[in-house]
């Protein structure tokens, strides 16, 4: 059992999360990286503005012709990024590289299900469908715990 205590602070504050725990076990882990998940965001262009977009609104990011983009609900960005660094920013997240070109979200993954030559297909939240390439299919099926 444990006890959990918000206390709201003024805005000239600093945010922080204390956890105190007789041991660090799994489950303090498993919260901790659930904290640093919720706080992941990049930049993303649209019509010559630069918007903060947090991974948990991220579909799946495309790497075309040397440009990365970023797909959510409602409109594709651009990054300045390579599609390497991101994948290195979102380490933490729900975000994971699933082919060459592209890394997806595995909480916008309605199904998946077996595609020809060991790949996979997921069917993400929004209709569209996305091929897992053999190489990244172990990758999912542990994450999603398959």
């Amino acid at each position: 059992m444990f006890k959990v205590t918000i206390t709201q602070i003024d805005a000239s504050e600093d945010e922080e999360i204390i956890i105190k725990c007789r041991e660090i076990n799994d489950d303090v882990l498993k919260i901790v990286e659930r904290l640093k998940r919720s706080d992941t965001t990049v930049l993303g262009s649209y019509d010559n503005e630069m918007y903060r977009i947090e991974a948990k609104d991220i579909f799946y990011i495309e790497s075309v012709d040397n440009k990365t983009f970023i797909c959510l609900k409602k409109g594709v960005y651009e990054s300045r990024l390579k599609l390497y660094e991101l994948e290195q920013q979102f380490v933490n997240t729900n975000l994971f590289r699933c082919s060459k070109s592209m890394i997806l979200n595995i909480s916008k993954i309605r199904s998946v299900s077996a595609s020809v030559n060991g790949r996979f297909e997921a069917k993400l939240v929004n209709g569209e469908s996305v091929i897992i390439s053999r190489q990244y299919v172990p990758v999912l099926k542990k994450r999603i715990g398959m």
